[in-house]
Formats: structure tokens, C-alpha cells, sequence
């Protein structure tokens, strides 16, 4: 440290400085340059030696900061590894598609048949796809080395353990291919996606199946909603605030005792720039001890992902890597801005020898220059205007930058609010006066502990208010009545015989309750097309039983034997066209020609009872509406029928909880290509549901760091506090007193900062339903935020007892 040497000229120094060159103007400039610079990097290099040979305590210190910057880290390269995610999952997805051209493929020996088959086991989606080779040279799916053969099938990994485990059971019923293999990592989207490839015997013939000459397709993406695009950036911002906080708080680790260090350097000669270009070296040697730590934690954290699913999210460890450009970015700002951190935390601090000014009242914070930021960031997304949805027009850098300046100003303001609330506090029992008085001396590092989890919260408000008040423009109302029926089931074959063993099939399952199940074909008017009609009027005929026909229309009493004329009562059928065909005593043709009019074949003739009541439609389970002519069984035979289909909807017992996978064995036993599909009341655009699950999962990723980030700080104040813990304890102060106290110094930030939180999470979330256009506010959504902050801060001042309890002893007063 020459400059601190005053012992005459010594290489062409004076204890003044560098002796200046000889030469002109421009020589002194670049050599005031290099020695400017000079200076900074000997000052950080002195300070990294402090960081790196400070003994146990400046250690202790360093490694605090070190796993605060490394838990950031962790989630900035988690986040950066994003695009390559989707980037892997989507081309894995391209390589394995299947979509029929326009033209049919003519089967060949490298050709195979192929057919899709999809069905649910108690939530999860079990991907299906059955093939036939044509002849030996037929393509295998990406990641199936040799495709099976009759009867067998090679399954993903996740599936595999699934079928070997208990849970299972009611699955391997469902499937009845022997497991002779598995699908690599280029065929499946996720390691705990539930697929498999089978070669079926039946396949051949199936209605459904196509023949292919290889798998891979690829597609345009679908074009996203502004509102959407919205959406998302706003979540980046308030995801990953946090972390950038977190960073900046854990550089300022052990703040108080690095300065009375850098005080006794003073006393040897150093200057005030120097001390703080040494502190920003000790603070850059924790950070880049942190990249390191975190780079680290991220290797190990990816291996693991493979096993983690969250929110029906999972990735391959190798899809987990950070884009290169964003992988850089993260390892030079996050040193830089533990530089900038610390000479920005050391311009109100004045280092005197053997001194800091800070130890005596400082000046107060001001309010006039943290208030415009979050106005300005208002201002900047109500001017921005209304979201052009019909042009898909959206700003990002405005709407990032209004959220950012919101938040930021949030931030900022959190200190002024903690120092104007507790500076008028007065009075109460020990434990509070204790807590105050610390918060009055040192308000700011309480304000830095919880700026994270204000910042968290004010986010998650706007964003929930933003998300509950467009949801309903990604869900519609299908029109389907799940309290009726649970599920529809399109029966596959068109042979009387068959479909009523079906029906009885589905009667006779486990947990089933009722099965409305009916026979459709149609029916011609007997007299062929009068003048000025295009074709023969025809109309609907449905064949079913009594509780069948009352839950498609409002037949009211009914037998065996009777039949009803069923008006359309949606009015897309016209009441005088339905009477063209179906009227009591009108005799109907089944087997009418479509272009004719005429029987094809032998004709099939039936006369409609006149004794048939005209009643109208009822929306059945699945919501749509059927009319003409309804027939019990007694009154019009179904052998008679030309073409039938059938469908069943069925009530399953709620109170069995695997009634539904009951019905799909029984289903899948009918035939693998049978179409089972659940009724549901509401559904959700795809775009909208996967970047819901998308906000999930980074937001409980950002939750654990925050709550990892909250306790870590904690430690770390409790640490500074050990000498002045023991000498209160050695006092006679007792410990519930001084227990109380850390309470109380924790609640009080805590309290004050989720106020704030609140009101700066409600005016970023009206500047966002501005945007959208939305004027109603979901207030159900505010509280349980702030409720779930208080709790995850309670639970981290409950864990951080035990180490208060150990520093809470007299032998805290040795120092070395």
C-alpha cells in the first residue's frame, strides 16, 4: 500500500502522489488516467485481501454475503435458462408430431399405421399413440430405438414408474401392452411426461387411423394475446425485483463492522476514497465468492429438476442452461452492481479515524425525491393507454419501465416510512422499547431486510388484481352441466347389437350412476321433394329409454311404448319445417337415398304413433339440443334404423373417487379409440392456462428465495447484535425480554412495509386494469397476499430463535 508511505520520493512518488511526467498538457491528462485507475484497482485489490484474510469474523461475513448473492444467482440463471426450455420442449415436440397432409399415404414398406389415443388418469394426461408397421422398413418415433412388436410397448420413464407402483393398478388395465422398453429424452417434452407407443393388433380398420411416412411437423405458433404479453412482462418485473434487491441487500452484509475497520485504516493514512474503494473490494470479493457459490448451487439444483415437477412443469437437467448472452449479463452485473451498491451505501457515511459518523444522529430521510418515482411510473402506464387488442399492439419497454419506476419507488420509500413511523414512537413495556430504540438508531437495515418481501407482495397484488379482472376473457362458458353428467362417450361402432352392449357395459361398471344413453339416425318424409324444395325435409330420430328421453327433452310422464315430436326449442330449427317430417300419424322413410329422396334398398318404413305428444327440447348434459322424433324402445324397434350412432353420457358416484377411471377401463376395453371426454362448466384458453402455470412456478421459485433470502439477513443482523446481546444478557436482561424485542424489531418493518405494499400493489394494479380496460376490481385477491408475507416473516422469526438463544450468552464478550 505505497500510498500510504511517507518516506520521501521512491520510484517517482512523493508522499504526495505521482510525480508528474515531463511533456505537454495531453501527457499529464493520460497519466492522471492510468494512475485514476491505477489507484481503483490497487484499492479493490486491498480490499479483496481484507475479505479473503479477515480472520474468522471477516470469513463469517464474506460467507453470509456469499450465500445471499448465490441463492440470487440460482433463480437469475434459473430464469435466464427459460428461453432454452421452451426452445427444447418445443422442438422435441415438432420431431415427434403427426399431421395428415392433404393427400392420403399410400401404404408401403416404409410406411405405418398410426392412430392418436389420449386419456386421463386421476389428472394426468397419458399420451397414447398406436402404430402398425407396413413392412420392415417403417420409421420409429424420436427416442424409440426399434418399434415393438404386436401387443407390446415402449413407455416414457414416468410412465414405467407408474404402471410398476400400486397407484398404478387401475392403469395397467387401461393398457393391455406388454412393456418391453422406454422412450429416450428426443421423443418425450419433459421427464415426467406419462407417454407410450404400443403396436395394436386391432388398429387395422379403426376409424381414426391414418397411415404415415414419418413422424415431425412443424407450426407456426399461435399468435399471443396483448393482454397476455402484458401479463408477462409485468410478472418478469415483479419476479425478479426481488431477487435484484435480495443481491443488493446480502452485498451489505456485516455493514457496520466493516466500517469501524476501515475507520482504523483512516488512522494510517488512508484517504476517505480509498476506504471506500476498499469496501467495494471486500464487498466485490463476496459477490464473486457468490457467482461461484451460485453457479455451483445451480449445477446441483439441475440434476435434480428432473425429478421436480411444479405445476405440471418439469424440464430435462440439459434444457436447464442458461442463453449464453443472458448467462454473461448476470456474471458481470452482478459484481458491478456490488460495487455500485457499496459506494452508494457509503455516501452518507463519513469514515473518520477511529470513528463513523453514522453512530450519531444522521439526517433525516426526505420525501420529495422518492415520491415522483412511483408517480412517474403511473403516469407512464395511464399515458401508455388502453391495450390495442385488435391490432395485438403492445409498448414492453413502457409497461416494463412504469412497473419497474412503481415498484423502485416502492422500494425507496420503505425507509422514509419506517423512520417517520418508528422516530414518533414513545413508551411501552421493555421489550418494545427495546425493539423501537434499535429501529431508531439503525432504521435502514431493518427497511433493507423486508424490502423484498414489500416489493414481492406489492407485485403479486397487481398482478392478481390484473389476472382475476381478464380471466374471464380466456374462459367461456360451455354450455355443459357436470352436476347432470360427468362424462360423454361417443360409441365407435354403428351396429345395434354392439352399441346396446355397450350401454350395458357402462351400466354395469364400478361407481357408475345412471347412463343416459341414446340411438340416433335420422328420417325422411314419406312423400318425395315438392315443387320449390331442394331436397326431401328429414328430421332427427332419437331411440332411448324413459329417464333417457326426460333428460333430452321435457317429455313429462312416459312408458315404454310411448313417442314424442321434440320442437327445437334453441329456434335453429323452425317449428313448420320440423312438421314437414314429424307429425302424429305421418309415415317416415330410414333408409332414404340423401340425393334421391328414394329407399336405397329395401325400404324401411315406420309411422309415427298418433298418439306421439308434441313437447319441447332440454338442453342434455353435454349442452346441446336434440329434436324430432323421440321413441321408447317399445314403440320404434332400433333394427329398423339405418346408420345408427349411439352416445353416452354417464353420472358417475362422487363419493368413489376413482369412478372415472373405472369408466375409462371400461371404455378402453370397448375399443382403444373410443372418445372420452369429461364435462366440465367453464373452459380455459390454452395460451391463458399455460402462462398461468408458467406464473405459478416462478413464483414459488421466487417465494422459496425469498424466504431462504429473509432468513439469511436475519442471521446475519443477529450477528452483528452477539456482543450486544451478551452484554444486555450478562446485565441480567432476561432472554424472553430480549427474545420479545427481536420480535418486535422484525414485525414493525414487517407491518409498515406490507402497508405499503398494499397501496403500491393497488395503484400499479388500477394503472394495469387501466390498460386492459377493466373497471372492476376483485378485492378477494388483496388480502390473503399480505396475510401469506406476514406468515412466511413469522416463520422465518421463528426459526431464526434458536441461533438467538446460543448468542445470548456472556462469553459473547471475548473478542479477539
Amino acid at each position: 500500500m505505497s500510498r500510504l508511505d511517507t518516506t520521501g520520493q521512491r520510484g517517482g512518488s512523493t508522499a504526495t502522489g505521482p510525480a508528474r511526467p515531463a511533456g505537454g498538457p495531453s501527457s499529464w491528462s493520460s497519466w492522471s488516467a492510468w494512475s485514476s485507475w491505477s489507484s481503483w484497482f490497487r484499492d479493490l485489490a486491498m480490499g479483496l485481501r481484507f475479505a479473503a484474510g479477515g480472520g474468522r469474523e471477516g470469513w463469517t461475513r464474506t460467507l453470509l454475503t456469499a450465500l445471499g448473492v448465490g441463492l440470487g444467482v440460482v433463480l437469475l440463471f434459473g430464469a435466464a435458462s427459460v428461453p432454452h426450455i421452451m426452445e427444447g420442449r418445443a422442438q422435441r415436440g415438432e420431431a415427434r408430431a403427426v399431421v395428415a397432409g392433404e393427400r392420403p399415404v399410400t401404404p408401403s414398406d416404409r410406411t405405418l399405421l398410426h392412430a392418436h389415443v389420449e386419456t386421463s388418469f386421476r389428472g394426468d394426461t397419458v399420451d397414447g399413440n398406436l402404430l402398425r408397421p407396413d413392412g420392415p422398413k417403417a420409421p420409429a418415433p424420436p427416442g424409440v430405438a426399434a418399434l415393438p412388436h404386436p401387443g407390446e410397448m415402449v413407455v416414457s420413464p414416468a410412465l414405467k414408474e407408474l404402471l410398476a407402483s400400486p397407484e398404478g393398478e387401475l392403469l395397467r388395465e387401461r393398457l393391455p401392452y406388454k412393456a418391453v422398453g422406454t422412450i429416450g429424452q428426443p421423443g418425450l417434452i419433459g421427464p415426467g411426461e406419462l407417454s407410450y407407443y404400443a403396436n395394436s393388433a386391432t388398429l387395422p380398420g379403426a376409424d381414426g387411423a391414418h397411415h404415415i411416412a414419418g413422424f415431425g411437423a412443424t407450426s407456426e405458433p399461435e399468435p399471443m394475446s396483448p393482454l397476455l404479453v402484458v401479463l408477462i412482462i409485468v410478472a418478469c418485473v415483479v419476479l425478479l425485483m426481488p431477487v435484484a434487491l435480495f443481491i443488493a441487500t446480502a452485498v451489505r452484509f456485516g455493514g457496520e463492522r466493516r466500517d469501524r475497520r476501515l475507520a482504523a485504516l483512516r488512522l494510517v493514512g488512508a484517504d476517505v476514497r480509498m476506504t471506500r474503494r476498499m469496501a467495494a473490494g471486500e464487498a466485490l470479493f463476496g459477490s464473486l465468492l457468490g457467482l461461484v457459490l451460485g453457479a455451483l448451487l445451480f449445477l446441483a439444483a439441475r440434476q435434480l429438476m428432473g425429478s421436480v415437477t411444479l405445476w405440471d412443469i418439469n424440464a430435462f437437467p440439459s434444457d436447464i442452461t442458461p442463453a449464453p448472452a443472458l448467462a454473461v449479463l448476470v456474471a458481470v452485473a452482478v459484481p458491478l452492481s456490488a460495487v455500485l451498491v457499496t459506494l452508494f451505501a457509503l455516501r452518507g457515511v463519513t469514515i473518520e479515524p477511529l470513528g463513523v459518523v453514522r453512530h450519531t444522529a444522521g439526517r433525516r430521510r426526505r420525501l420529495w425525491w422518492r415520491l415522483p418515482l412511483p408517480l412517474a411510473g403511473l403516469a407512464l402506464l395511464l399515458l401508455n393507454g388502453r391495450v390495442d387488442t385488435a391490432n395485438a399492439v403492445v409498448d414492453p419497454y413502457a409497461i416494463a419501465g412504469g412497473a419497474v419506476l412503481v415498484l423502485f419507488g416502492v422500494t425507496l420509500l420503505l425507509p422514509w416510512l419506517v423512520e417517520a413511523v418508528v422516530g414518533r414512537l414513545r413508551g411501552g413495556p421493555v421489550p418494545w422499547q427495546l425493539a423501537i430504540r434499535r429501529l431508531q438508531l439503525s432504521s435502514g437495515t431493518a427497511a433493507r431486510a423486508v424490502s423484498g418481501i414489500t416489493v414481492a407482495v406489492a407485485g403479486a397484488i397487481a398482478l392478481q388484481l390484473f389476472f382475476a379482472a381478464i380471466q374471464s376473457d380466456f374462459m367461456k362458458v360451455t354450455g355443459q352441466d357436470s352436476r347432470r353428467a360427468q362424462m360423454d362417450i361417443s360409441l365407435p361402432t354403428r351396429d345395434i347389437a354392439t352399441i346396446r352392449k355397450m350401454i350395458g357395459d357402462f351400466r354395469a361398471t364400478q361407481g357408475v350412476d345412471g347412463v343416459i344413453a341414446a340411438i340416433h339416425a335420422s328420417a325422411t318424409r314419406a312423400q318425395p321433394a315438392h315443387k320449390g324444395e331442394d331436397f326431401t325435409p328429414s328430421t332427427e330420430v332419437t331411440v332411448g329409454d324413459c329417464a333417457t328421453l326426460s333428460e333430452l327433452a321435457h317429455t313429462g310422464s312416459c312408458k315404454n311404448g310411448d313417442a314424442f315430436i321434440v320442437k327445437d326449442s334453441s329456434g335453429m330449427v323452425e317449428d313448420d319445417y320440423l312438421f314437414e317430417t314429424a307429425r302424429p300419424g305421418a309415415k317416415v322413410l330410414f333408409n332414404a337415398d340423401m340425393d334421391t329422396g328414394k329407399p336405397d334398398g329395401a325400404a324401411r318404413w315406420w309411422t309415427v304413433p298418433k298418439s306421439a305428444r308434441t313437447v319441447d327440447s332440454r338442453k342434455d348434459p353435454s349442452g346441446q339440443t336434440n329434436f324430432g322424433i323421440f321413441a321408447t324402445p317399445g314403440a320404434l324397434d332400433t333394427a329398423q334404423l339405418d346408420d345408427p350412432t349411439a352416445r353416452a353420457m354417464v353420472k358417475v358416484d362422487p363419493r368413489l373417487p376413482d369412478g372415472q377411471e373405472y369408466v375409462r377401463n371400461t371404455a378402453a376395453r370397448i375399443d382403444p379409440l373410443i372418445n372420452v371426454t369429461a364435462l366440465q362448466n367453464y373452459s380455459r384458453d390454452k395460451q391463458f392456462a399455460s402462462v398461468r402455470t408458467g406464473l405459478l412456478v416462478a413464483s414459488t421459485a421466487t417465494l422459496a428465495l425469498i424466504a431462504a433470502s429473509m432468513l439469511v439477513s436475519t442471521l446475519e443482523q443477529l450477528r452483528e447484535r452477539r456482543r450486544l446481546l451478551s452484554v444486555l444478557v450478562a446485565f441480567g436482561t432476561r432472554r424472553g425480554t430480549l427474545g420479545w424485542s427481536v420480535l418486535w424489531q422484525t414485525a414493525v418493518p414487517v407491518v409498515l412495509g406490507l402497508a405499503l405494499a398494499v397501496a403500491g400493489g393497488l395503484g400499479l394494479g388500477m394503472a394495469l386494469l387501466n390498460m386492459a380496460g377493466k373497471a372492476s376490481v376483485d378485492w378477494s385477491v388483496v388480502w390473503p397476499l399480505p396475510a401469506a408475507g406476514a406468515g412466511l416473516v413469522l416463520v422465518i422469526t421463528l426459526l431464526s430463535l434458536p441461533p438467538l438463544w446460543r448468542m445470548m450468552r456472556p462469553d459473547g464478550l471475548r473478542s479477539e
